[in-house]
């Protein structure tokens, strides 16, 4: 939702205009980052040890981005209908 919607009450877009095109505000650009730092306080408080808190904080985020991939849909391009 950070990405690629604005919120109620463009409530997310005046975040991100908040926080400007800086580092945060490229941030909320990317979803690979972004889901990098949303699974940290997750993976931070499943993992009971510090070697799963790792664990959990990278399958989780890998686990948005694969979510992501999966329901995404690929526009297609003239390229893709070219034969070599």
């Amino acid at each position: 939702m950070f990405v690629n919607e604005d919120g109620p009450w463009d409530l997310i877009y005046l975040l991100r205009k908040a926080v400007g095109a800086g580092f945060f505000g490229s941030l909320l650009d990317c979803f690979y980052c972004l889901s990098i730092w949303i699974a940290l306080p997750f993976g931070l408080w499943l993992g009971p040890s510090w070697w799963e808190k790792i664990l959990y904080w990278l399958a989780l985020s890998g686990a948005a981005c694969l979510l992501q991939q999966a329901t995404v849909k690929k526009e297609n391009t003239i390229a893709d209908y070219q034969e070599d």
